[in-house]
């Protein structure tokens, strides 16, 4: 769906859920926005059985003029578009207002027939950063105003936990893009807890569950803002007993999670994955992520299990199903694994100095996550046949790739990108897209590898990063280059299928 595919209507209707969240509220004046400078008659709006209450909501919509209303009984709406912000048509979280035309914009799990005016990305962090590649993508100049930028800024920032769940690329691009008031963002920072929030904290960690075996603790809180899940998460792990913690409450429309770990070998956005997979979605940082688990698909796939239960459970499966390996450490008996090459195959590569200094600390920024190494004099970057990188040497790109063409536009080759990765220089924050740097090689066939399927979730400490692992799930392949066994790494499945050839 494009926004310029609703301009065909005259009347729009816009709506936020019931009690609405700073995300919701952003997104909604973001759209309301661009429909009123289309010269479209907009209105925006939420229902429900409360009125916005707390203070950092007041606070924004008055400081950034939100038009926002309250309507008790909404319309019906015939020949108006309705469209649905931050939730989705029928939902249990907004009141129904029967409308012959309607439009969906949400990053939640799907939970209603898609219809032809639908634009759900369930794997973001915010509604605000599914608005704003909306608006991009219809020539809109939101990085331009500030207003909007700080709008959405908040927005993704209240939903994320500040910032602490945000993992897609997307999101990340949104917030670094957008013109930010600051001076704004502090005053509703700061207005975010109520007295009786801080009281929510105290009493939830009262009560807890601890696994001394695993060393991970799980609190169940009452309802509360998002952020009060953090403020426990992050108390909780101070205690010296506790390695990684899961604080939760239960809403209406579901189970909102934070999720925390002190230990190189539990990322936390992994983890909250994890618990999420199949029933909501989950994501973050290292040390802090967190997750929403939609009530709907809960009941049916676990119908009668107490939510402590289930946490507990899936704790104690993820702890129980895992290995890891420390690759400069391992010694991998390669007997019972077969020998693979690499097939034939045009790929990509950036020799990193050519894009930053030498020494220079760069994040390469994917889908499958941020990337932290140095810039040196021979370190290239490789781009796989779906856009994932990885690091390698000059000595071992010799041996394997044959070089092309030092300048490509990758059209050649077999990559397949659904997002461009970016280099980031962590120095002085400038980005560069991947594909401005790189060059088309071919395998040569002489890379070759002892490969077996994984039994299960295996976490490897390569060569080149011992503080992040490489996560390797049941299915996969577990990989050691032949004539360098301490190079040990895990290739998924339907990248292994399309890239290696037995011998």
């Amino acid at each position: 769906m494009k926004l310029t595919d609703l301009l065909q209507y005259q009347k729009i209707y816009i709506q936020c859920h019931d009690n609405p969240d700073a995300d919701s509220i952003a997104s909604g004046f973001a759209l309301y926005q661009y429909f009123t400078d289309m010269g479209k008659n907009t209105t925006l709006f939420y229902s429900g059985k409360f009125m916005i209450q707390k203070s950092n909501l007041m606070l924004m919509t008055r400081e950034l003029e939100i038009p926002i209303i309250y309507i008790k009984e909404p319309p019906t709406l015939t020949d108006e578009l309705l469209i649905l912000t931050d939730c989705q048509y029928a939902s249990g979280n907004v009141t129904f207002v029967e409308a012959s035309h309607v439009a969906v914009i949400d990053h939640h799990q799907l939970e209603m027939k898609e219809n032809e005016y639908c634009e759900i990305y369930s794997g973001l962090g915010s509604c605000s950063t599914v608005v704003w590649k909306l608006l991009l993508e219809a020539g809109y100049p939101v990085n331009d105003n500030t207003t909007l930028g700080t709008a959405l800024y908040y927005g993704l920032y209240a939903d994320t936990n500040q910032f602490v769940e945000v993992y897609n690329p997307l999101d990340m691009d949104m917030r670094e893009s957008v013109s930010v008031n600051q001076r704004m963002i502090r005053q509703f920072r700061n207005a975010n807890i109520s007295l009786s929030e801080l009281e929510t904290a105290g009493i939830a960690l009262i009560r807890n569950i601890y696994n001394e075996q695993y060393r991970y603790a799980i609190i169940k809180s009452a309802p509360c803002d998002p952020n009060i899940l953090g403020i426990i998460s992050d108390f909780l792990l101070q205690v010296d007993a506790v390695d990684t913690c899961v604080v939760y409450n239960v809403l209406s429309e579901g189970i909102k999670l934070s999720v925390r770990s002190c230990i190189r070998e539990v990322r936390a956005n992994e983890l909250a994955e994890f618990l999420c997979v199949g029933i909501g979605s989950g994501g973050g940082h290292l040390e802090k992520a967190g997750g929403f688990i939609s009530a709907n698909l809960y009941e049916k796939k676990f119908d009668g299990v107490h939510t402590e239960a289930y946490f507990s459970d899936r704790l104690n499966e993820y702890f129980e199903n895992t290995e890891i390996i420390y690759a400069k450490k391992a010694e991998i008996d390669v007997s019972n694994m077969e020998l693979y090459q690499k097939k034939e195959m045009v790929l990509g590569f950036v020799r990193a100095n050519n894009v930053y200094p030498l020494d220079t600390k760069i994040t390469v920024r994917t889908l499958e996550g941020d990337m932290d190494i140095e810039v040196t004099k021979d370190l290239i970057i490789m781009i796989g046949i779906k856009g994932e990188v990885y690091p390698t040497t000059e000595a071992k790109f010799k041996k394997s790739y044959r070089v092309l063409s030092e300048h490509s536009d990758l059209k050649d080759t077999s990559i397949r990108m659904k997002y461009i990765p970016m280099i980031k220089n962590r120095t002085d924050n400038t980005s560069r897209q991947i594909t401005e740097f790189a060059g088309s090689c071919v395998t040569t066939g002489k890379s070759q590898i002892y490969a077996r399927k994984l039994e299960k979730t295996t976490k490897i400490f390569t060569e080149w990063d011992e503080e992040k692992y490489m996560l390797g799930k049941k299915g996969d392949y577990l990989a050691v280059r032949k004539g360098d066994m301490h190079d040990i790494y895990s290739v998924e499945k339907n990248i292994f299928e399309i890239t290696y050839e037995k011998l």
